[in-house]
C-alpha cells in the first residue's frame, strides 16, 4: 500500500487542503474508488476507509494483481467533513456539481480540477456518493445515460438494482458524468446512510465493490454471487406524493412488496392529531425510497415505487 498526495491547495489562515489516495496493485491506472466529496458523508467514507483496510490486508497476503492498480480515496472535501458542512464551508458550493473544474476558477472549480487530472484515465471509477433526496433507500448502482454506459459490467457488483439515469443539465458537472466522457466506465453505488454510519448497508456497499474487483481479476478472493441485478430506468419509478401538509407516519419500509390500493402511510393534523390523508398505493411494486423527515409538505415525494405487477402475490 502506498499513500499519495494527489492535490494540494493552500490556505492562508490553516493547514492546506489536502487529498490522499491509496495506492494498491500495479502501475496500471485500472480502478479508482472515491468516497466523500460533501462533508456529510461519513457512511462514504466509513467504506472508502473499510476498503483500505482489507486491500491492505490482501496485498500483504499476495491477493491483489501485481500489475493492475487500485486507488482509493477517501475523501475529497476533509475541510467540509471537518467543519460538518455538506458544502464548501465558504460559498456552499458543492464541488460534485464543478467537475472538470477550471485551474484559474472560483475554488471548488480548481480543487475539482487538480483532483480531475489526477483520476481521469482509470479504466474504471466508481464513487461512493450520498442519495438526492432525504430518506432511506434500495442499495443499488447508478449510471448515467451518456452513450458510453456499460450495464454489463455493472452486473457484476451484484447489487439489486442498476439503475439508468437520464442526465439533466447540472448532472453534467459530476464526477460520475465526466468520468464517462472521458473515457471511463463510471459507476455510482448508493447505500442508505450519510451522515450516520449504518454498518449493515455499507457493508452492502463494501462487498459489491470486492465484489466486482474479484469479478474483474484484481483481488483473488471466494466471492459470493450477490444479486441478480435488474435494470431499471429511473423515469419508470412513480411516484407518491402528498396532498396535505402535517406529521408523516408511514408503514412501509424500502424493498417491500405492496399492492395496488394498499394504505402505505398517513398525514396528521400537526395540532389536533386526527388523520387528514391516508396515502395510498398507486399501483402494485416495490418500495425503493421512503422519506424519513417527520414533517412534511404538500405536494412532497415520499415513496417511490418499482412498478410490478405481480408484487401483489409476494408474502412479506
Amino acid at each position: 500500500m502506498k499513500k499519495v498526495q494527489l492535490y494540494e491547495l493552500k490556505s492562508l489562515y490553516r493547514d492546506s487542503l489536502k487529498i490522499y489516495g491509496y495506492q494498491f496493485g500495479g502501475s496500471e491506472k485500472t480502478v479508482c474508488i472515491v468516497g466523500a466529496i460533501r462533508g456529510n458523508e461519513v457512511q462514504q467514507l466509513y467504506m472508502c476507509s473499510q476498503l483500505v483496510r482489507i486491500l491492505n490486508l490482501l496485498e500483504n497476503r499476495g491477493q491483489i494483481d501485481t500489475n493492475r492498480g487500485i486507488m482509493i480515496v477517501p475523501s475529497i472535501n476533509p475541510y467540509s467533513l471537518n467543519t460538518n458542512t455538506r458544502f464548501w464551508a465558504t460559498d456552499n458550493t458543492d464541488i460534485n456539481r464543478m467537475f472538470p473544474g477550471y485551474d484559474l476558477g472560483e475554488t471548488t472549480q480548481r480543487i475539482a480540477d487538480g483532483f480531475f487530472k489526477k483520476v481521469n484515465d482509470y479504466i474504471y471509477g466508481i464513487h461512493f456518493t450520498s442519495f438526492y433526496l432525504e430518506g432511506n433507500f434500495t442499495p443499488h448502482v447508478r449510471i448515467m445515460k451518456t452513450g458510453f454506459e456499460n450495464t454489463e459490467i455493472a452486473r457484476e457488483f451484484g447489487m439489486p438494482y442498476i439503475m439508468l439515469r437520464n442526465p439533466k443539465p447540472y448532472d453534467t458537472t459530476t464526477l460520475n458524468y465526466e468520468w464517462q466522457l472521458w473515457g471511463t466506465q463510471a459507476f455510482s453505488l448508493y447505500t442508505p446512510g450519510t451522515d450516520q454510519i449504518d454498518k449493515a448497508q455499507a457493508n452492502e456497499g463494501i462487498n459489491a465493490v470486492l465484489r466486482f474487483l474479484a469479478n474483474q481479476g484484481l483481488i483473488h478472493i471466494s466471492k459470493d454471487g450477490g444479486h441478480c441485478s435488474r435494470i431499471i430506468e429511473e423515469q419508470e419509478l412513480v411516484t407518491v406524493r402528498t396532498n396535505q401538509s402535517g406529521i408523516l407516519f408511514l408503514n412501509c419500509d424500502c424493498g417491500d412488496h405492496i399492492k395496488e390500493g394498499q394504505i402505505i402511510g398517513e398525514i396528521l393534523d400537526t395540532y389536533e392529531g386526527h388523520t387528514i390523508e391516508e396515502i395510498k398505493a398507486p399501483c402494485s411494486g416495490r418500495i425503493f425510497y421512503h422519506g424519513s423527515n417527520p414533517l412534511i409538505y404538500s405536494n412532497t415525494a415520499v415513496v417511490k415505487i418499482i412498478q410490478d405487477p405481480e408484487a401483489e402475490y409476494f408474502q412479506q
